[in-house]
């Protein structure tokens, strides 16, 4: 159970913070950009849900389950696994919870239209909110596996599946909102020449 007394501690004065291990590393840290550009993922998948939770509340509901998991998965990323005993197991994103998201998108693509040109970003709001939190997951994944690239460091193979997945439901997902699709802004190559 997480208990949160005092928001500020003044120990992330000096440019550091702590990770789950207890070990303390630069604010800019490869790791440390990784989980909270996951939190900042989570933030837009909340921003887009402003918009889902009236008009769309099965996608509402499959996003509160992906914002639920991304919290896991910044978890995962804030416990490195580098073989040291912590006294307690680490939470871990698992291969069920990237199963569930691909049924999720299943479950969403087969209503859509199918795709005759690039989607430009945008369309309705809840549309435009999620693309939004769509790039923001990709950035995150970037993140991860250039963290995963370190020799010294350690990534949850199964957690750079996930995050992947999350930006294809999110994709998926704003056609959905976009009358599946039929409302989707097209990209026209070379229109504007």
């Amino acid at each position: 159970m997480v208990k949160l007394n005092k928001i500020y501690t003044r120990t992330g004065d000096d440019g550091t913070t702590g990770l789950g291990t207890g070990e303390r590393r630069l604010k800019s840290d490869l790791r440390v950009d990784a989980y909270g550009t996951v939190d900042e993922a989570n933030a837009c998948i909340g921003m887009a849900r402003l918009h889902t939770a009236t008009t769309h509340p099965s996608i509402d509901a499959m996003l509160s389950r992906i914002q639920n998991d991304l919290f896991d998965l910044g978890a995962d990323l804030a416990v490195p696994d580098d073989g040291k005993p912590l006294g307690y197991e680490p939470l871990r994103i698992t291969a069920v919870q990237t199963d569930r998201i691909e049924k999720d998108i299943d479950l969403l693509n087969k209503e859509l239209q199918p795709l005759k040109s690039f989607v430009l970003n945008g369309g309705t709001p809840a549309a435009a909110s999620l693309h939004l939190a769509r790039t923001v997951a990709r950035r995150a994944e970037r993140i991860m596996v250039a963290l995963a690239q370190d020799p010294h460091e350690h990534v949850n193979r199964e957690g750079i599946k996930y995050i992947n997945r999350v930006s294809d439901f999110l994709f998926v997902a704003a056609r959905a909102v976009n009358d599946n699709g039929n409302a989707d802004v097209l990209w026209v190559p070379g229109k504007n020449r």
